[in-house]
């Protein structure tokens, strides 16, 4: 049987996760308990001289952390994250490449609008800020919906993308319609969140101030070691999604699949070279998807992830990255 994502949660991913490493997963729900740094406080923390920074660029003000000296790269997270999902390989990226690591429309320190939560639209966000910053071409990499946003930026904007890496994640298609709601008991575990994300107003009123809970539910069925995750970084990501507007714009990212699915219909294959960076369970599905839409197309598995590949194995991404982009 081929393991990919959904097939990881239809066995439980605390079960998966445990398989792979042998140890148990902590519990880590907790109260929030203090302060959270600010980004610029965070990037000062970093290796490479970073530096926090925010542009108003497609008519939506973005913030975005950078620092290094080189080519450009710029890093794209996920939900429910920050450029920080990014800190484990920033410094080693940032030796060579000017590292750009972008929070979102609705992510972090970025506003939160009304809309504009269609992949089209936020990679069109990010082309604004790449020619705000001067300049003319970039390297790409994406995780989570920031792979879906990598993916749509190069697809809409080829001349500005030399090279793209996509993090376990694919552009959503009409594969995302077959998801199963509900499994027999013992079974599995089902996407729970792509369901609940399509609700109006509802996430925001059950989450707002909780989404640590949330945290560290994904994390305790996604991580096969709680500790890459620690209890700082847990706490810096459920306060940047702990207001209804930022709960809101998450849920946004995934009500705009229906019109992210019709987008995709009008791509074209891509012709810049594509790389596929595929957790332990997601690689043959990864690589499958990444082949019919790319013309050269390379993969590399991160053999003991689940999901989160920057924060679970940064030496192999790192190592990936630096290794294709050059």
């Amino acid at each position: 049987m081929t393991l990919n994502r959904r097939t990881m949660l239809a066995l439980g991913t605390g079960a998966t996760a445990l398989a792979m490493t042998g140890t148990t997963t902590a519990a880590h729900a907790r109260e929030h308990t203090g302060s959270v740094p600010s980004d610029s406080e965070l990037a000062r923390l970093l290796p490479g001289g970073f530096r926090s920074r925010c542009a108003t660029v497609n008519g939506v003000r973005l913030h975005y952390v950078t620092g290094g000296h080189g080519r450009p790269l710029l890093l794209v997270p996920g939900w429910p994250q920050t450029w920080w999902a990014y800190r484990k390989v920033m410094p080693q990226l940032a030796r060579t490449h000017r590292v750009i690591a972008v929070d979102l429309r609705g992510m972090g320190g970025s506003d939160k609008p009304a809309g504009g939560y269609d992949k089209k639209t936020m990679a069109a966000d990010l082309h604004a800020l790449v020619r705000h910053l001067g300049h003319r071409q970039v390297d790409i990499a994406g995780h989570d919906i920031g792979a879906m946003v990598a993916f749509a930026f190069a697809a809409n904007h080829p001349e500005a993308t030399r090279r793209l890496a996509l993090l376990d994640t694919p552009h959503p298609d009409e594969s995302e319609y077959d998801l199963r709601l509900l499994y027999r008991p013992g079974t599995g575990t089902a996407l729970w969140w792509w369901a609940v994300n399509q609700l109006q107003q509802l996430p925001e009123q059950l989450m707002c101030g909780r989404m640590r809970h949330v945290i560290d539910w994904l994390f305790a069925h996604s991580l096969a070691d709680q500790n890459l995750v620690g209890e700082a970084d847990r706490e810096i990501y459920a306060h940047a999604y702990n207001s209804p507007q930022a709960i809101r714009a998450g849920t946004g990212w995934y009500q705009a699949c229906h019109q992210d699915i019709a987008d995709l219909a009008g791509y074209g294959r891509l012709t810049m070279p594509v790389l596929g960076i595929g957790g332990n369970f997601t690689y043959e599905d990864l690589q499958r998807k990444l082949t019919a839409q790319g013309t050269d197309v390379r993969m590399v598995r991160a053999s003991k992830s689940v999901h989160y590949l920057p924060e679970e194995e940064p030496e192999v991404v790192a190592g990936a990255l630096l290794d294709f982009f050059g």
